[in-house]
Protein backbone atom coordinates (compact mmCIF):
# COMPACT_ATOMS: atom_id res chain seq x y z
CA UNK A 1 0.00 0.00 0.00
CA UNK A 2 1.00 3.79 -0.87
CA UNK A 3 2.54 5.75 1.53
CA UNK A 4 -1.20 7.83 3.07
CA UNK A 5 1.52 11.02 3.88
CA UNK A 6 2.96 10.50 0.63
CA UNK A 7 -0.60 10.07 -1.16
CA UNK A 8 -1.73 13.11 0.38
CA UNK A 9 1.23 15.49 -0.66
CA UNK A 10 0.19 14.55 -4.04
CA UNK A 11 -3.09 15.08 -4.21
CA UNK A 12 -2.11 18.67 -2.55
CA UNK A 13 0.15 19.42 -4.77
CA UNK A 14 -2.25 18.74 -7.68
CA UNK A 15 -5.10 19.95 -6.43
CA UNK A 16 -2.64 23.27 -5.89
CA UNK A 17 -1.32 22.97 -9.54
CA UNK A 18 -5.00 22.85 -10.84
CA UNK A 19 -6.46 26.02 -8.86
CA UNK A 20 -3.50 28.12 -9.80
CA UNK A 21 -3.94 27.34 -13.62
CA UNK A 22 -7.54 29.44 -12.66
CA UNK A 23 -7.78 32.67 -14.64
CA UNK A 24 -8.43 34.25 -11.35
CA UNK A 25 -5.12 33.19 -9.92
CA UNK A 26 -2.39 35.72 -10.64
CA UNK A 27 0.15 33.83 -9.01
CA UNK A 28 1.58 30.53 -7.47
CA UNK A 29 4.09 31.11 -4.93
CA UNK A 30 5.95 27.92 -4.11
CA UNK A 31 7.18 27.84 -1.10
CA UNK A 32 10.25 25.54 -0.57
CA UNK A 33 13.97 24.43 -1.72
CA UNK A 34 12.44 22.02 -4.15
CA UNK A 35 10.49 23.23 -7.22
CA UNK A 36 7.65 21.60 -8.89
CA UNK A 37 9.02 19.10 -11.76
CA UNK A 38 8.86 20.52 -15.13
CA UNK A 39 6.26 17.75 -16.24
CA UNK A 40 4.15 19.23 -13.59
CA UNK A 41 3.83 22.86 -15.06
CA UNK A 42 1.81 22.18 -17.56
CA UNK A 43 1.36 25.06 -20.40
CA UNK A 44 2.56 28.60 -20.14
CA UNK A 45 0.44 29.88 -18.64
CA UNK A 46 1.40 28.34 -15.24
CA UNK A 47 5.30 28.91 -15.67
CA UNK A 48 4.19 32.38 -15.98
CA UNK A 49 2.41 32.74 -12.57
CA UNK A 50 4.99 30.31 -10.50
CA UNK A 51 7.06 32.71 -8.43
CA UNK A 52 9.57 30.12 -6.11
CA UNK A 53 11.02 31.48 -3.06
CA UNK A 54 13.32 29.32 -1.39
CA UNK A 55 15.94 29.18 1.37
CA UNK A 56 19.28 28.06 -0.82
CA UNK A 57 20.58 30.51 -2.94
CA UNK A 58 21.74 27.92 -5.24
CA UNK A 59 18.34 27.35 -5.93
CA UNK A 60 17.39 30.49 -6.74
CA UNK A 61 20.14 31.26 -9.29
CA UNK A 62 19.36 27.87 -10.97
CA UNK A 63 15.56 28.72 -11.32
CA UNK A 64 16.61 32.38 -12.68
CA UNK A 65 18.93 30.95 -14.73
CA UNK A 66 16.25 28.66 -16.42
CA UNK A 67 13.99 31.80 -16.71
CA UNK A 68 11.76 31.42 -13.71
CA UNK A 69 10.85 34.19 -10.84
CA UNK A 70 12.63 33.09 -7.68
CA UNK A 71 13.56 34.84 -4.43
CA UNK A 72 15.67 34.34 -1.88
CA UNK A 73 13.82 34.20 1.58
CA UNK A 74 15.53 33.24 5.21
CA UNK A 75 16.31 29.79 6.62
CA UNK A 76 14.69 30.24 9.80
CA UNK A 77 12.34 28.36 11.64
CA UNK A 78 8.56 29.86 10.79
CA UNK A 79 5.41 28.49 11.27
CA UNK A 80 3.38 27.68 7.87
CA UNK A 81 1.62 30.86 8.03
CA UNK A 82 4.32 33.56 8.78
CA UNK A 83 6.50 31.42 6.20
CA UNK A 84 3.48 32.65 3.56
CA UNK A 85 4.19 36.07 5.34
CA UNK A 86 8.07 36.14 5.08
CA UNK A 87 7.56 35.05 0.73
CA UNK A 88 4.96 37.10 0.20
CA UNK A 89 7.46 40.14 1.07
CA UNK A 90 10.36 39.26 -0.88
CA UNK A 91 7.97 38.41 -3.89
CA UNK A 92 6.62 41.57 -3.46
CA UNK A 93 8.61 43.01 -7.26
CA UNK A 94 6.17 40.52 -8.69
CA UNK A 95 3.30 41.09 -6.70
CA UNK A 96 0.50 44.16 -7.44
CA UNK A 97 -1.99 45.51 -4.86
CA UNK A 98 -5.35 43.41 -5.65
CA UNK A 99 -3.31 40.30 -7.22
CA UNK A 100 -4.94 36.52 -5.72
CA UNK A 101 -2.16 34.66 -4.87
CA UNK A 102 -2.16 30.77 -4.14
CA UNK A 103 0.84 29.79 -1.38
CA UNK A 104 1.71 26.46 -1.00
CA UNK A 105 4.48 25.68 1.26
CA UNK A 106 5.66 22.80 3.85
CA UNK A 107 8.31 21.21 5.81
CA UNK A 108 11.58 20.33 3.90
CA UNK A 109 10.36 17.84 0.87
CA UNK A 110 6.29 17.57 2.48
CA UNK A 111 4.02 20.11 0.97
CA UNK A 112 1.03 20.30 3.05
CA UNK A 113 -0.25 23.82 3.23
CA UNK A 114 -2.39 25.76 0.53
CA UNK A 115 -3.19 29.40 1.48
CA UNK A 116 -4.95 31.67 -1.00
CA UNK A 117 -4.21 35.14 -0.33
CA UNK A 118 -5.47 38.11 -2.01
CA UNK A 119 -3.00 41.26 -1.96
CA UNK A 120 -4.31 43.94 0.15
CA UNK A 121 -7.21 41.81 2.20
CA UNK A 122 -6.32 40.65 5.96
CA UNK A 123 -3.31 38.58 5.24
CA UNK A 124 -2.64 40.14 2.14
CA UNK A 125 -2.45 43.43 4.08
CA UNK A 126 -0.10 42.78 6.33
CA UNK A 127 2.27 41.12 4.27
CA UNK A 128 2.84 43.23 1.32
CA UNK A 129 5.40 45.91 1.25
CA UNK A 130 3.27 47.46 -1.68
CA UNK A 131 0.51 47.18 0.68
CA UNK A 132 2.33 49.64 2.78
CA UNK A 133 1.68 52.19 0.39
CA UNK A 134 4.95 54.32 1.30
CA UNK A 135 5.75 57.89 -0.50
CA UNK A 136 8.02 57.19 -3.47
CA UNK A 137 10.96 58.66 -1.90
CA UNK A 138 10.73 55.12 0.14
CA UNK A 139 12.72 52.18 -1.69
CA UNK A 140 11.04 48.91 -1.65
CA UNK A 141 14.26 47.31 -2.03
CA UNK A 142 15.90 49.23 1.47
CA UNK A 143 12.54 47.98 3.64
CA UNK A 144 12.69 44.27 2.73
CA UNK A 145 16.14 44.49 2.95
CA UNK A 146 15.36 46.06 6.75
CA UNK A 147 12.98 43.07 7.35
CA UNK A 148 15.31 40.27 6.63
CA UNK A 149 18.13 41.79 8.53
CA UNK A 150 15.75 42.34 11.57
CA UNK A 151 14.89 38.50 11.26
CA UNK A 152 18.52 37.66 11.36
CA UNK A 153 18.77 39.76 14.32
CA UNK A 154 15.95 38.16 15.92
CA UNK A 155 16.80 34.61 15.03
CA UNK A 156 20.21 34.81 15.47
CA UNK A 157 20.82 37.43 18.43
CA UNK A 158 24.46 38.11 18.96
CA UNK A 159 27.56 35.77 20.07
CA UNK A 160 24.55 33.49 21.31
CA UNK A 161 22.42 35.97 23.12
CA UNK A 162 19.09 37.38 22.39
CA UNK A 163 19.01 40.95 21.10
CA UNK A 164 16.46 43.58 20.66
CA UNK A 165 16.77 46.36 18.41
CA UNK A 166 14.96 49.51 16.32
CA UNK A 167 15.40 50.34 12.79
CA UNK A 168 14.34 53.08 11.92
CA UNK A 169 13.19 54.16 8.23
CA UNK A 170 12.67 57.75 6.40
CA UNK A 171 12.37 61.06 7.47
CA UNK A 172 16.10 61.06 8.78
CA UNK A 173 15.82 64.88 9.89
CA UNK A 174 12.80 64.96 11.85
CA UNK A 175 14.19 61.14 13.40
CA UNK A 176 17.01 62.88 14.19
CA UNK A 177 15.65 65.76 16.08
CA UNK A 178 13.61 63.84 17.82
CA UNK A 179 16.59 61.44 19.11
CA UNK A 180 20.11 62.09 20.67
CA UNK A 181 23.17 59.82 20.52
CA UNK A 182 23.50 57.39 23.47
CA UNK A 183 27.21 56.41 22.35
CA UNK A 184 29.57 57.10 19.99
CA UNK A 185 28.09 56.66 16.30
CA UNK A 186 30.07 54.19 14.07
CA UNK A 187 28.57 55.16 11.02
CA UNK A 188 30.11 58.78 11.65
CA UNK A 189 32.78 60.06 8.92
CA UNK A 190 31.98 57.15 6.12
CA UNK A 191 30.94 58.32 2.77
CA UNK A 192 27.38 57.33 1.86
CA UNK A 193 28.31 55.08 -0.53
CA UNK A 194 30.23 52.98 2.52
CA UNK A 195 27.31 52.78 4.39
CA UNK A 196 24.18 51.84 2.39
CA UNK A 197 21.98 48.94 3.99
CA UNK A 198 22.06 47.21 0.19
CA UNK A 199 25.56 46.67 0.81
CA UNK A 200 26.23 42.70 2.01
CA UNK A 201 29.28 44.51 4.54
CA UNK A 202 27.22 47.13 5.94
CA UNK A 203 23.98 44.83 6.69
CA UNK A 204 26.90 42.50 8.97
CA UNK A 205 28.22 45.25 10.49
CA UNK A 206 24.81 46.50 11.75
CA UNK A 207 23.81 43.19 12.70
CA UNK A 208 27.12 43.14 14.76
CA UNK A 209 26.03 46.85 16.36
CA UNK A 210 22.87 45.56 16.90
CA UNK A 211 23.84 44.93 20.71
CA UNK A 212 24.00 48.64 20.84
CA UNK A 213 21.48 50.74 22.60
CA UNK A 214 18.89 52.81 20.88
CA UNK A 215 18.10 53.00 17.59
CA UNK A 216 19.53 52.39 13.65
CA UNK A 217 18.23 55.32 11.64
CA UNK A 218 18.53 54.60 8.04
CA UNK A 219 17.47 57.34 4.79
CA UNK A 220 15.07 56.67 2.57
CA UNK A 221 17.38 54.66 -0.33
CA UNK A 222 19.50 53.01 2.60
CA UNK A 223 21.79 54.87 3.70
CA UNK A 224 22.48 54.13 7.18
CA UNK A 225 22.97 57.77 9.49
CA UNK A 226 23.39 56.48 12.74
CA UNK A 227 23.45 53.74 15.55
CA UNK A 228 22.80 54.12 19.40
CA UNK A 229 19.85 57.11 18.98
CA UNK A 230 18.44 57.21 21.94
CA UNK A 231 14.46 58.03 20.58
CA UNK A 232 13.04 61.11 22.63
CA UNK A 233 9.69 59.86 24.12
CA UNK A 234 6.26 62.54 24.23
CA UNK A 235 3.09 63.35 25.92
CA UNK A 236 0.85 61.27 23.50
CA UNK A 237 -1.26 58.51 24.60
CA UNK A 238 0.22 55.11 23.12
CA UNK A 239 -1.85 52.31 22.34
CA UNK A 240 0.24 49.35 21.86
CA UNK A 241 -0.56 45.97 22.43
CA UNK A 242 0.09 44.48 26.58
CA UNK A 243 3.14 43.16 26.71
CA UNK A 244 5.10 45.14 24.54
CA UNK A 245 7.85 47.34 26.32
CA UNK A 246 9.93 50.11 25.95
CA UNK A 247 11.49 49.57 22.41
CA UNK A 248 8.05 49.05 20.92
CA UNK A 249 6.49 52.31 22.94
CA UNK A 250 9.62 54.35 21.23
CA UNK A 251 8.71 52.79 17.97
CA UNK A 252 5.30 54.11 18.08
CA UNK A 253 6.49 57.14 19.04
CA UNK A 254 8.63 57.74 16.69
CA UNK A 255 6.47 56.97 13.74
CA UNK A 256 3.66 58.93 15.89
CA UNK A 257 5.50 62.13 15.06
CA UNK A 258 7.08 61.89 11.74
CA UNK A 259 6.92 60.20 8.79
CA UNK A 260 9.15 57.43 9.41
CA UNK A 261 8.61 54.00 9.85
CA UNK A 262 10.22 51.68 12.25
CA UNK A 263 11.07 47.77 12.37
CA UNK A 264 11.03 46.49 16.04
CA UNK A 265 13.15 43.02 17.06
CA UNK A 266 11.56 42.11 20.09
CA UNK A 267 14.21 40.85 22.50
CA UNK A 268 12.30 38.33 24.87
CA UNK A 269 10.69 36.44 21.62
CA UNK A 270 12.71 37.92 18.44
CA UNK A 271 9.58 38.61 16.66
CA UNK A 272 9.55 41.34 14.48
CA UNK A 273 7.32 44.37 14.00
CA UNK A 274 6.37 47.15 11.78
CA UNK A 275 4.85 50.55 13.00
CA UNK A 276 3.68 52.99 10.67
CA UNK A 277 1.79 56.16 12.44
CA UNK A 278 2.07 54.92 15.28
CA UNK A 279 0.35 51.55 15.09
CA UNK A 280 1.74 48.17 14.29
CA UNK A 281 1.07 47.20 10.65
CA UNK A 282 2.50 44.11 10.22
CA UNK A 283 4.17 40.89 12.86
CA UNK A 284 6.35 38.18 12.18
CA UNK A 285 6.86 35.56 15.05
CA UNK A 286 9.40 32.67 14.62
CA UNK A 287 8.63 29.38 16.13
CA UNK A 288 12.32 28.68 17.30
CA UNK A 289 15.30 31.10 17.39
CA UNK A 290 19.33 29.51 16.95
CA UNK A 291 20.36 31.53 20.40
Amino acid sequence: MADPVSRFERELVRAALNLASKSDVRHLLWISDYPPAAEELKGKALRRKLICAATSEKVVRDLREEGFQAVHIPAYEFTRLDKVKVALVAAGRFIEQGDLVLCVTGHDRVIDTMVSVKVGDELGEAVSVESLRLPPEFDQQVVEQVISLALAVGQEGFEGHPVGSIFVIGDSIAVLEKSRQLTINPFQGLSEAERNILDPRITEAVKNFSVLDGAFVIREDGVVLAAGRYLQSGAEELHIPLGLGARHAAAAMITSTTKAIAVVVSQTSGSVRIFREGNIIFELHQSHRRI
